[in-house]
Formats: C-alpha cells, sequence, structure tokens
C-alpha cells in the first residue's frame, strides 16, 4: 500500500470521526453480512479502500489492540505510520457467530505476521475490536505445518453450540484445572493436526512439547477463559493466563469432527505492562 492511499484512508477515518451527525449506513448495508463487512474492514488497511470505513461507528469504536489509540483516531495513526508499500491483509478464515466475527489473517503489518481479530456488532456497524498478533515463522512446524494452512471450509452449522460446549470443557478441565487424565476424552485417539509452531501432530506431539518445556523450566499456565465462540466445526477460544512467567493472552482455534478435537491453530501474545498501553481498555474488556 502506498503511503498516499495510507494517508487518504487515515483523513477519511479521521474525518469520520469528527462527524457529530447522526451514523448513516451505506446504501447496501443491509446487503451484505457482517462477516463480509469485517473482511472488507481488513482489507482496506491494504487497498485503502474508503467504503469500508462506513462499517465502522465513527462515535462508537473500543479498542483493545493495547498499542493502539482508542476510537478511529487511534486507527488512523496506525495507518499513517505504517512503511510505504508494506501493508498486505489476507484473511484466510473468517467466522460469524451472533453479533461477533472472528477472523484468521495473514498480514504484513509492520513486518509479517499472524493474527486473529475479533470484532463486535450493534445495529449493523462495528463498535469494538479485540486481536491477538505474533511474528509469522519462517519455518513450518516439526509435522510441516505453518500457522495458517489447512482447512477453511465451515461445515457442521447444526452443531455449533455443540462443539463449542465441547471446547469450552476441554479449555476449563484441561487448560485451566489441569486435569491431563481427562485429556483423552477430547480426542480420537493420537489424531490431532496442530499448527503449533513447536509442537508436532498428535497428543503424542503435544505431550513431548510440554516435556521438554518443563525441562527447560517453562510454565504455561491457562487462568481465565473469557469467551468462546464458533460456527460449525471451527471454534475460538480467548482465554488469559501466563508463560514463562509473562502476562499472557491466548486465542486458540480448534476444529471439531465428529465431536472430537480435530486441529489446533493459535497466537499467544504476551501482553505489554500497563504504563505501555495506548487505551485503557483491557486486553479482554468486555469479554
Amino acid at each position: 500500500m502506498e503511503k498516499k492511499v495510507s494517508l487518504t484512508l487515515a483523513a477519511a477515518l479521521f474525518s469520520v470521526t469528527a462527524c457529530t451527525s447522526a451514523v448513516t449506513a451505506p446504501e447496501n448495508n443491509m446487503e451484505i453480512s457482517n462477516k463480509e463487512k469485517t473482511i472488507a474492514v481488513l482489507n482496506s488497511i491494504e487497498t485503502g479502500d474508503q467504503q469500508a470505513v462506513a462499517y465502522i461507528n465513527p462515535l462508537q469504536y473500543t479498542q483493545h489492540n493495547l498499542a493502539v489509540g482508542d476510537g478511529l483516531a487511534g486507527f488512523g495513526a496506525v495507518l499513517q505510520a505504517l512503511p510505504k508499500n508494506s501493508a498486505k491483509v489476507n484473511v484466510v478464515r473468517a467466522f460469524e457467530d451472533g453479533d461477533y466475527v472472528f477472523t484468521h489473517t495473514d498480514y504484513n503489518f509492520f513486518g509479517p505476521k499472524v493474527g486473529f481479530d475479533l470484532f463486535r456488532f450493534e445495529d449493523g456497524l462495528i463498535v469494538e475490536h479485540w486481536d491477538n498478533l505474533v511474528v509469522k515463522s519462517e519455518l513450518p512446524n516439526p509435522s510441516g505445518r505453518t500457522q495458517l494452512d489447512g482447512p477453511v471450509e465451515i461445515t457442521d452449522l447444526d452443531k455449533t453450540e455443540e462443539n463449542k460446549a465441547l471446547v469450552a470443557d476441554f479449555v476449563d478441565t484441561i487448560l485451566v484445572k489441569g486435569e491431563f487424565d481427562k485429556l483423552t476424552n477430547y480426542f480420537d485417539g493420537d489424531n490431532y493436526l496442530q499448527h503449533n509452531t513447536a509442537i508436532a501432530d498428535g497428543l503424542s506431539g503435544l505431550g513431548n512439547a510440554l516435556a521438554a518445556m518443563a525441562e527447560q523450566g517453562i510454565t504455561m499456565v491457562y487462568s481465565n477463559n473469557h469467551i468462546v465462540l464458533g460456527e460449525g466445526n471451527f471454534v475460538l477460544s480467548i482465554s488469559e493466563g501466563t508463560f514463562a512467567g509473562e502476562a499472557t493472552s491466548f486465542y486458540d482455534l480448534f476444529r471439531v469432527e465428529n465431536g472430537k478435537i480435530a486441529e489446533h491453530w493459535d497466537v499467544i501474545e504476551t501482553i505489554a505492562p500497563k504504563e505501555q498501553w495506548k487505551n485503557n481498555n483491557g486486553k479482554f474488556g468486555n469479554l
């Protein structure tokens, strides 16, 4: 994206922010889904599409990325700071659950990144945003998988609530409470595809990775699960805890098949100390 495009979009954002009249949605606002609006907003980071700005409520946009200022003004400031011709956005997966849309995206945003974004809608407009970002790995994991590859097709829409309940129970029982004797209840034997950059496929791969971490004195603690969202066979869990003793945000995406967890992607982000925050909304505020 050229710098002038970034500045044009940023100017549009500031212009909308300054508007004090009632929010007016585009004429075709009701013709596209919230998922499509979300993808348009994310793609606009690269393309500079000013139409997408109209999908964000200019009078109510709460930001939970702690490195970004609140409201559209904060978003505009980030766009202005992007290096020339640098921004790239490829939304690999997108899901809708009630008023929420969450995405799994391949970014070049101040360098190559992989991210999960969560947006909340009210009356067809985005009013709130959370995310987790991590530097994109140059290498596949021990099983040859990347942070983004794998299935994208949404199936089993009639099993959404059942699949969400399975993941919520897994996160609470295994990750938060640490009842590892129940681990096999959630998987079909050792059939478990893994996209974490450091872990191989299967429960065996997970066990080996945890053992290696323990030998190095590295702990991973899930202290609280904030929300579980899903659409069909894909379920996202957002949790907080610590990794290697540092405050951490865990975004875990699971693919469920026949009532068992079959595949996993994640983004693990260290939470910056409060004195570095550019907004006071909290990493997990309102979840």
